[in-house]
């Protein structure tokens, strides 16, 4: 009679540079759209677990934001918080390069990884974008900065090199019970995501210091039936700006502008959920809140 196979779970932690890729890459891993991801620096503000089960193992994946060198506003100083956590739980720690990007030696997160005790990955993104030569080069400089478990040249988002990935993340997985129910995909409610989704569509629609200067929180969600008896899910979301002329730009004129954030939302929103969607949105001014902890604290930052 075969031996029975072990189980296997962990913390499996993603972090790097601003939009290298890592919010990508879970996506692409989770086989789900569990985060959101746009061109600009700083999409990701908080610290999300994704769930990956199998059988006979549990993968807690886990996407952070960039780290910020030189924080503007209490925001950015949680957010570096969140990176730091991420260094205190791993089991295996994945380290994501852009494979045209450079850091300077005295990088302080070259330093962090350095000093772990667990299996640190080097991940080179976008490999379709450089070629054989380049990625040769960033193996051989990398290699005697940090002793790398495994390198992996990778494009996240044409899925190339991730099986290579799956595998040895599973290779080096410790033995251990799941960590959560088999059943659940994220330690977040779907209130965050709707909210995540939202902001998601202003970061696109807007320009400059707009979709930086917002947050949103979802206020009320309330399942719901239509007339005919179809699942209809009720929303009202509030938008919150630093200033009357970011509430100006975000409105548009005559309400055309928030009326096209709220379509493209409400479409995203019903995909997630699965069900029809009504969306009202509210935009609130809350002066300076990226400066304020304690709303900070209030807006989900903790």
């Amino acid at each position: 009679m075969s031996e029975e196979k072990k189980h296997r779970s962990g913390f499996v932690n993603i972090v790097g540079r601003p939009n290298v890729g890592k919010s990508t890459l879970m996506n692409a891993l989770l086989g789900d759209k569990m985060v959101i991801t746009t061109a600009k620096p700083q999409t990701t503000r908080h610290r999300i677990l994704g769930i990956l089960n199998g059988e006979d193992y549990q993968i807690v994946f886990s996407d952070t934001p960039g780290l910020i060198q030189q924080p503007k506003y209490a925001m950015q100083e949680v957010m570096n918080r969140y990176v730091q956590s991420t260094f205190e739980d791993a089991d295996i720690m994945l380290f994501m390069l852009d494979a045209k990007e450079d850091y300077p030696d005295e990088h302080p997160l070259i330093d962090k990884l350095r000093q772990l005790k667990v299996p640190v990955f080097l991940l080179i993104n976008k490999t379709d974008t450089v070629d054989e030569n380049r990625i040769a080069q960033l193996k051989h400089s990398w290699q005697k900065r940090v002793n790398f478990a495994e390198i992996i040249p990778l494009s996240a988002l044409h899925g190339l090199g991730l099986d290579v990935l799956m595998q040895k993340i599973l290779q080096y997985l410790p033995e251990g019970p799941p960590y959560y129910p088999k059943d659940l995909l994220s330690d977040r409610p779907e209130r965050f995501f709707v909210a995540e989704l939202i902001r998601e569509k202003i970061l696109l629609l807007y320009q400059q210091e707009i979709p930086y200067a917002v947050e949103v929180i979802v206020e009320r969600f309330k399942e719901d039936e239509t007339k005919d008896g179809q699942a209809l899910v009720r929303i009202e979301a509030w938008i919150f700006v630093e200033r009357a002329t970011q509430k100006g730009i975000l409105i548009g004129k005559g309400g055309e502008a928030i009326k096209k954030l709220g379509t493209l939302a409400r479409q995203d929103i019903e995909k997630f959920l699965g069900k029809k969607v009504f969306l009202e949105l509210r935009v609130k001014v809350r002066k300076d809140w990226r400066k304020d902890p304690e709303w900070l604290k209030r807006l989900g930052y903790h």
